[in-house]
């Protein structure tokens, strides 16, 4: 069987971008990364992506005057790439309402904790501003509303006395780094379903107690 062909975006380090290159190193893996795309050409995680051979692509958002310029860009990009399924992994842009539609349920996001609890680029710092004991991880597909979509699985972290967003923000990419290669190798098998909000899968989930979401 084909593998699922999957594009990465990111901005930054790339740590989970590491963890989907090291799942898919595995002939067994179900899906292939085949293009890393930045819109900043600083990123460590395009160095990442060179390493395992993976062909790399910086597409400045800066290079353009408005923001449909730049998706546009991007989507020949990953069109050229021939993507079946987009995981945004720390790709600090928003996405338009046209760009998010012309992939449906194929745009993937990590966040960093249990939505709809703290949207935003500042998720870990309000969670420990709002003195709450647990938050976590959640790996969503893409609407055009902020780090909103239907939730494919979701992942509790502790937050521990004495936490800062360094500690706490490194314990959650820990978690995100098990969790993501989980869903899109589910994604890549097929059977995954979206009925509004609601993500199933056809068939039975593996017996995992961290997972929240039943399905996955």
């Amino acid at each position: 069987m084909a593998r699922l062909k999957v594009a990465v975006l990111i901005s930054g380090r790339g740590s989970n971008l590491q963890a989907l290159l090291a799942a898919a190193a595995d002939p067994d893996y179900p899906a292939e990364i085949v293009r890393v795309i930045s819109n900043e050409a600083t990123a460590p995680g395009l160095a990442h992506a060179e390493a395992a051979g993976v062909p790399t692509e910086v597409v400045e958002h800066r290079d353009f005057k408005s923001r449909p310029g730049f998706e546009a860009a991007l989507n020949a990009t990953l069109i050229d790439a021939g993507a079946e399924l987009v995981v945004l992994a720390g790709f600090m842009r928003v996405l338009t309402a046209d760009f998010v539609d012309s992939w449906p349920d194929r745009l993937v996001n990590v966040h960093p904790s249990l939505l709809p609890a703290f949207p935003g680029a500042a998720a870990v710092r309000d969670a420990l501003a709002a003195g709450v004991k647990v938050t976590g991880t959640t790996i969503h597909f893409v609407r055009e509303a902020v780090d909103d979509g239907p939730i494919l699985a979701q992942a509790a972290v502790p937050v521990l006395a004495g936490d800062d967003t360094d500690s706490l923000g490194s314990r959650i990419r820990t978690v995100e780094h098990a969790l993501l290669p989980r869903c899109v190798a589910r994604i890549a098998r097929g059977g995954v379903s979206v009925v509004g909000k609601w993500v199933t899968m056809d068939d039975e989930p593996p017996a995992e107690a961290v997972l929240t979401n039943p399905a996955v």
